[in-house]
């Protein structure tokens, strides 16, 4: 909810989003092994939910670069169009600033954990450097975002 002051109206969508974007990774949906496919199908074909919401799940942290290492890009992209650049990156931001314990980390950090997690030769570790200008870009202009809002005085 600390974006609320660049995302307006759209902040409680991007906070469901980030509660939910790795859903996918629950051993009951595993269905490609690709957490944002099989986490937005769910949200979308078992629990209804929006379709924005459903959209935001699936691309989640510049998801495009694992799902064309997964040879499952072409799917993504017909069952779940992408969301506005805007909250892509305000997703990005709470993503890849907060490690899985919950810890604010710095997005350095953050990409740093991911790979020790997984080990160098793992598709998710050669994913997530291919993707890496992608979520530091995204980091960044959140963060340029919110200086601004700060910079204002607003919220």
């Amino acid at each position: 909810m600390e974006l609320a002051p660049v995302l307006g109206s759209a902040a409680e969508l991007v906070e469901a989003a980030a509660w939910l974007h790795d859903i996918g990774y629950a051993p009951d949906l595993v269905d490609t092994g690709f957490h944002p496919l099989d986490g937005a199908r769910y949200l979308r074909d078992v629990a209804g939910a929006d379709e924005r919401l459903c959209r935001l799940v699936a691309h989640h942290s510049c998801a495009v670069f694992e799902a064309e290492q997964r040879g499952l890009l072409e799917v993504l992209q017909a069952e779940f169009p992408q969301e506005t650049v805007e909250l892509r990156q305000a997703l990005t931001y709470c993503d890849m600033t907060t490690g899985p314990d919950g810890t604010r980390l710095d997005v350095a950090d953050r990409l740093a954990e991911i790979h020790s997690r997984y080990g160098p030769d793992h598709l998710v570790s050669r994913s997530i450097a291919n993707a890496t200008p992608c979520i530091t870009a995204a980091v960044e202009a959140i963060e340029r975002r919110l200086a601004d809002v700060r910079a204002a005085g607003i919220g």
